[in-house]
């Protein structure tokens, strides 16, 4: 069964309908990034998951928890904007969020002692007030509240669009590590974050699911290429020659660049190089260009 199956969520704010008929699930040990630009509806959908909204209509059902149970026990949530109590030193904040996830002292304490080895604070940054604490730190601190009552499911909203690269990296490693531990689900705008830590996309749209699948599926299907070739003179007598081969599909110039479009791209590989050698053609550039996932998210949103 599904750790997480989700049926024609929807969720309405007065007139105006946030989420609309969204409807996934996913299986258990797997990292989920919901993926969208803002507006879309990523926080609704979290937010409706941790349990702090009540969906419009539709239904929210964990393992073999009866449709719209509490789940609140089984999750972890870290909002976009996490509050601390700042007077507080990052061990005392562990220790109360411990003691309030229902853990009593001793287990707080240490719960607390692992997480703060296992999120990259010291001794001396954990006895440090959190106000003192970089952006970077704070997060991590804040994934460790969400997880110290071991969760089956970690969710997190935009757990790295406001921090610094030193940051960003240091809470997609700590992702990464327990990707091994519980299942994640996080939604993010910045595609090349998705692309990192997860296993399968959720893309999401106007409030609406409008792809989904595993990395690998979803970039067999939309996924295409292009190759970029460059010379030293005369662009236009080449792009005509280039144009001429039945692969290709169209061409297009930019900065003194060829950016050729085919069907097949190993076999236009191949006819290009043909050519350019029986005709010692001057290339200074020549470069196989995969589309970004966020080329991928593009086609989908345009179809």
């Amino acid at each position: 069964m599904s750790l997480l199956n989700v049926q024609n969520l929807t969720k309405k704010y007065k007139n105006k309908t946030a989420v609309h008929n969204v409807s996934f699930s996913f299986q258990s040990g797997k990292c989920i990034a919901l993926i969208g630009p803002n507006g879309a509806g990523k926080t609704t959908i979290l937010r409706t998951l941790a349990g702090l909204l009540k969906p419009s209509s539709g239904t929210i059902q964990f393992e073999d928890e009866g449709a719209n149970h509490d789940i609140r026990q089984y999750i972890g949530y870290l909002p976009q904007f996490p509050v601390f109590h700042s007077w507080m030193t990052g061990r005392e904040f562990l220790i109360h969020s411990g003691e309030l996830a229902h853990l009593s002292k001793e287990e707080s304490k240490q719960r607390t002692e692992e997480l703060l080895i296992k999120i990259g604070l010291s001794d001396e940054a954990g006895n440090e007030r959190i106000s003192r604490y970089s952006g970077g730190m704070k997060q991590r601190l804040g994934i460790a509240q969400a997880i110290i009552h071991k969760p089956k499911l970690l969710i997190l909203d935009e757990p790295v669009s406001s921090l610094d690269p030193i940051g960003r990296r240091q809470v997609l490693l700590l992702m990464e590590e327990l990707k091994n531990e519980m299942s994640i689900l996080f939604s993010t705008h910045i595609l090349t974050d998705a692309d990192e830590v997860s296993d399968e996309l959720l893309l999401l749209h106007n409030g609406e699911i409008v792809e989904s699948g595993s990395m690998d599926a979803l970039r067999q299907k939309y996924q295409t290429a292009q190759i970029e070739v460059g010379f030293e003179n005369d662009l236009e007598k080449y792009a005509e020659k280039i144009n001429a081969l039945p692969e290709v599909d169209t061409i297009q110039v930019e900065r003194n660049i060829l950016h050729v479009n085919a069907t097949d791209i190993s076999l236009t590989r191949q006819k290009i190089l043909e050519v350019a050698s029986d005709e010692n053609w001057p290339l200074t550039t020549f470069h196989i260009n995969r589309a970004s996932l966020e080329d991928m998210f593009m086609r989908v949103v345009n179809n």
